[in-house]
């Protein structure tokens, strides 16, 4: 397997492993987790624990995109290095993005999505190049 495939792996579960760390703090507010009716009571949620649950939402959107461009970038048989560098970078922001939502450090936030999302650009520049040399 790939490096850009073990990193789609590891980002695949991050959603999950969030919604893990959202148990304590669902605990410490409500006294227990309803997991009859979650999304209302993460609606209610304050504070750090409602920026892990928007960390973890923003995680479901982010693997939507990754997922696109690892496929991409295998499929036009793009630069396995510079993939899996790019894969790495991403896999790094990926990890390093719940961290600042939680901590409440938006511009990092931020900064760290923009630097995602360039990895993810970048991939696809590979996947762009080995399909223009094909043609």
């Amino acid at each position: 397997m790939t490096t850009p495939f073990w990193c789609l792996l590891v980002i695949a579960f991050l959603p999950y492993i969030l919604a893990l760390i959202g148990i304590p703090f669902r605990i410490r507010q409500f006294g227990g987790w309803d997991n009859d009716n979650p999304r209302a009571e993460y609606a209610r949620l304050e504070g750090a624990g409602w920026r892990v649950w928007a960390a973890q939402q923003n995680a479901w959107e982010a693997l939507g995109l990754f997922t696109a461009t690892v496929i991409v970038a295998h499929l036009a048989g793009a630069d396995p290095e510079r993939s899996a560098v790019a894969a790495l970078v991403y896999l790094a922001t990926r990890l390093l993005h719940p961290v600042l939502y939680i901590a409440n450090l938006s511009t990092l936030r931020s900064i760290t999505v923009a630097i995602g999302l360039f990895s993810c650009v970048y991939m696809f520049v590979l996947a762009a190049n080995v399909s223009a040399i094909g043609n």
